[in-house]
């Protein structure tokens, strides 16, 4: 059969398609010639014009040339002679243009070089020569030259070729619009000719398309009469053409073909379900059904399951089979979404499977077995809730009037099956009510005994009662006792607060006036020890770096209470940061080694392969505890060595937020710690003995703040000593993965894990061998100045403003900052600054104190921030409070950088060579 499909609209479209393309054959010639005659006009008007102006040009500039020549000669003005060149220059160019225009004609081209052959004669003739002698004050060779005027016959010559040339271009001018005539008359032949052509055409197809399409028509009306005046459904229509009139033909097949199925699915439905009145068992019921259902969708197997069970108990159970044979290969039963058929069950819909493969029953008969080729199963619903599945398998494949039969059969048969089990349950309960009345006849007689026996019952329980009602009074005594002592513990914890509150702003106060003079010791003091000027004798230059020694450790002294008041008050904040383990050895390396080596200790670093590279934790308190740890461990041991050992702890237990347990070892062959003392070392000022701060002196706060920053961390702080044997710290943490999760959550989980970890060490006999990192002693590198010469050069000349109402620290910042070449401004307060700042336009950086009288650091840099004039100044606040938040306050005020008191004369020049020269 043709596939090719030429409908009506497809025929109609085609005798327009013919005659838009002859249209559009006609507008292209047209427009092809239109073009052509375009081109000739232009070329006429563009090329002739141009040709003529040009030769007019040329003329002029020639009479130009003759005209200048002879005003110069005349009056030996030069500016006649600068006309006469720039005519000279342009009768040249004119020239080489009009040639280019004429390279289509060889014959003009020549007169146009005769023409210029003659120009250049004339110019070298009677052109150049009289100027010549005029800038040579040559009167009688000028006079003689125009007696003897050689250039007039030239000129005439000229200006005859160029009249001979003009009239030469009028006549092809002529010519070209006589052949744009003659185009335009072929031009109108062409455009009548076409459109006769274009209506012959058109009138053949319109006659050819029209005749086909009634022709069809007529066939088709025919047919249609013929099958309705014989009322026999079963005829069809036949169309042979390939056409919307034979879709209108199929369509009423289609039809027909829909009303005969109908027809059949309604009578096989209805013989189903009269077949199943009356039944009154599920087991007969499936039989009837499957035997009913397998004949109409030609089934050779089927298998019928009921609902059994409720909610998580719930089974299908098979309660009968069509062909089934002795093997039962069927299942028995099956549970929700188990298998294809559970699946079918849970999704509530008709599967159909073909192309079977695998072990499947056998369908069998006299003759042998064989597997079938198409599986249908299908859940039977009633109000929503499935009821029951159905199984069958067939030979060929299932078509989709039997999947409707299939649909249609069981929209009804859920309610004959709950009306069987209806049946079914109360011939159930019927037998069951008959038995359970002669059970309750016996049990009454059993009552009337317990009666007797909850009398006796009720007088002890009114007994029990009375004793309750005595103890209530007592719980409610004790209760208004409670409830006053809970009043007194809100008073305490009040005062406790408003007592931490005034500890905080004192820790505050006590830390700006220690900072602020500690700041001027240590800056005066490292420029002592410095001895820039070479005034200072060695013993001078010791007494300055103890003074500065001194100064630091009594800096370091006030870092540590503030950190302990902070853990106190449970305002010590974490922030969790990736801490990288594999640059873990190389720091401790930087930081101690040169300890090592003053005290002859052997130090070394060992960290298990397994160790990942990675810590999630708060880098800061993690390398603190680490840094007291090691701290103490070298000042404890006068000889021996100091190990550090790293080692990710193995644990069965999976912590919640947890990636993995870090377990550092400090372990040093010092004095060591009677285990009567374990637990008083780690008190605030605590040590040893007295001895042992005279000795080895401290305050005994690092293994205190060591400690409770472990807590914070999640870990905790282990310790194993014994006196005289030296001591091993052991610091256990969480790697956290999950930062919603409180840390304090994982201090239970620590202990168990320092558990598990105590237990496994006496298990484990033999271990992976670490990897170690040996200290090797170095040889003591050149001190590099901290200031490089492009650095001076970029302090010198500046001009710093200081601002501070503390004159210790003005003299220290002043003394330092004029020692590199920089000019000083001081204010002793926010006002003062403002007016210097009115008053000197050219400040390069200010030094901001905070914490001053009339107007302090925050509202001084708000003012001048807020002016708009000095946003780009900058401006480094220093503070000698330390409590949280002063670097994001100063920050916010409009500080450019933040340096906390006492200050380091390397960090104040490294901050202040950033800001300048940016």
């Amino acid at each position: 059969m043709n596939n090719f499909r030429f409908g009506i609209r497809q025929k109609i479209i085609t005798g327009y398609i013919v005659i838009i393309i002859c249209l559009i054959a006609a507008i292209l010639a047209v427009t092809n010639q239109l073009d052509t005659m375009k081109s000739e006009r232009n070329f006429i008007i563009q090329h002739d014009f141009a040709v003529r102006d040009l030769t007019s040009q040329i003329e002029k500039d020639l009479l130009k040339m003759e005209t200048n020549k002879r005003a110069y000669i005349i009056t030996g003005d030069e500016s006649y002679l600068q006309l006469y060149n720039e005519a000279s220059s342009q009768w040249s160019k004119d020239y080489n243009t009009l040639n280019q225009l004429l390279s289509d004609n060889p014959s003009q081209q020549k007169r146009i070089a005769e023409i210029n052959e003659n120009i250049q004669n004339w110019v070298a003739v009677a052109g150049d020569p009289p100027i010549q002698m005029k800038q040579q004050n040559d009167t009688a060779g000028i006079a003689e030259f125009f007696k003897q005027d050689p250039g007039k016959s030239q000129t005439e010559k000229v200006l005859q070729q160029f009249d001979s040339f003009r009239d030469t271009e009028k006549s092809l001018t002529q010519k070209r619009a006589n052949d744009l005539n003659e185009q335009n008359r072929y031009l109108e032949i062409g455009l009548f000719s076409l459109l006769a052509f274009v209506v012959l055409v058109s009138t053949a197809l319109a006659w050819v398309i029209s005749g086909s399409i009634i022709k069809t028509i007529k066939e088709v009306v025919g047919t249609i009469r013929a099958m309705t005046t014989g009322g026999n459904l079963s005829s069809r229509i036949h169309v042979k053409s390939n056409d919307e009139i034979r879709d209108l033909g199929e369509a009423t097949n289609e039809l027909l073909n829909s009303f005969e199925e109908r027809d059949w699915l309604q009578r096989s439905v209805t013989d189903v379900v009269s077949k199943n009145q009356g039944v009154s068992s599920l087991e007969t019921l499936a039989e009837i059904f499957l035997s009913a259902t397998a004949q109409i969708t030609e089934s050779s197997y089927g298998a019928f399951y009921i609902k059994e069970g409720k909610d998580e108990n719930v089974r299908f159970v098979k309660k009968g089979a069509f062909a089934d044979t002795d093997a039962d290969v069927g299942r028995a039963s099956f549970k929700l979404g188990q298998g294809l058929i559970g699946q079918c069950a849970l999704e509530k819909r008709v599967q159909v499977i073909d192309r079977i493969e695998g072990e499947y029953t056998l369908i069998s008969s006299g003759l042998g077995e064989t597997k079938p080729n198409s599986i249908l199963i299908a859940p039977i619903v009633h109000e929503d809730e499935i009821v029951a599945v159905i199984e069958l398998a067939s030979l060929s494949s299932y078509s989709n009037q039997h999947i409707s039969f299939i649909e249609k059969v069981l929209e009804t048969f859920g309610l004959t099956i709950n009306r069987v089990i209806d049946r079914m349950e109360i011939a159930r309960l019927l037998s069951e009510s008959q038995a359970m009345t002669e059970e309750l006849q016996a049990q009454s007689e059993e009552l009337q005994t317990q009666s007797e026996e909850l009398q006796m019952q009720s007088e002890e329980l009114q007994m029990i009662n009375e004793q309750l009602e005595s103890r209530s009074q007592d719980a409610e005594e004790k209760s208004k006792a409670l409830e006053i002592a809970k009043k007194d513990l809100e008073d305490k914890a009040k005062q406790l607060e408003t007592g931490s509150k005034y500890k905080s702003e004192f820790l505050a106060n006590m830390s700006h006036e220690l900072r602020t003079p500690l700041n001027s010791i240590l800056i005066l003091s490292e420029m002592l020890a410095e001895n820039g000027n070479q005034s200072l004798s060695d013993e001078e230059l010791e007494f300055a770096k103890v003074i500065h020694s001194s100064g630091q450790d009594l800096l370091n002294l006030i870092n540590d209470i503030l950190d302990l008041s902070k853990v106190e008050a449970g305002k010590l904040e974490i922030m969790l940061s990736e801490v990288n383990l594999s640059e873990f050895p190389s720091n401790l390396e930087r930081n101690f080694t040169h300890i090592a080596d003053q005290k002859n200790l052997n130090f070394t670093i060992n960290v298990a392969p397994d160790v990942p590279t990675l810590l999630q934790t708060d880098e800061k308190r993690f390398q603190q505890i680490i840094k007291n740890l090691l701290s103490n461990a070298f000042k404890f041991t006068e000889k021996g060595s100091v190990s550090v050992s790293v080692k990710k702890v193995q644990t069965d237990v999976i912590y919640n937020g947890v990636d993995y347990w870090l377990e550092v070892a400090i372990k040093d062959t010092g004095i060591g710690i009677p285990k009567e003392k374990h637990e008083l070392i780690f008190q605030a000022f605590q040590q040893g003995d007295g001895a042992t701060i005279r000795k080895f002196g401290g305050t005994g706060l690092g293994l205190s703040i060591s400690s409770e920053f472990a807590k914070l961390l999640g870990g905790r702080l282990q310790l194993q000593s014994e006196e005289g044997k030296g001591s091993t710290f052991k610091l256990l943490i969480p790697s956290i993965s999950d930062e919603s999760v409180s840390v304090q959550t994982f201090l239970g989980a620590s202990a168990e894990v320092a558990t598990a970890l105590e237990q496994a060490s006496h298990s484990i006999a033999v271990a992976e061998p670490p990897i170690t990192a040996k200290i090797v002693p170095t040889e003591p590198e050149a001190e590099q100045p901290s200031i490089t010469v492009d650095e001076e050069n970029v302090f010198y000349g500046k001009t710093v403003l200081i601002t501070d109402d503390d004159n210790r620290n003005i003299f220290a910042l002043k003394t330092a900052l004029e020692q590199k070449g920089m000019n000083i401004l001081i204010a002793n307060n926010g006002m003062e600054c403002l007016d210097v700042l009115d008053a000197n336009k050219k400040i390069d950086l200010i030094l901001m104190d905070i914490m001053m009288p009339e107007m302090d650091g925050y509202e001084t840099m708000q003012r001048i921030r807020g002016t708009g004039e000095h946003k780009d100044l900058p401006i480094i606040a220093l503070t000698a409070k330390a409590m949280k938040n002063d670097r994001e306050k100063c920050l916010e005020a409009g500080a450019s950088d933040y340096i906390s008191k006492p200050l380091k004369l390397e960090q104040l020049f490294s901050v202040m060579h950033v800001w300048m020269t940016k």
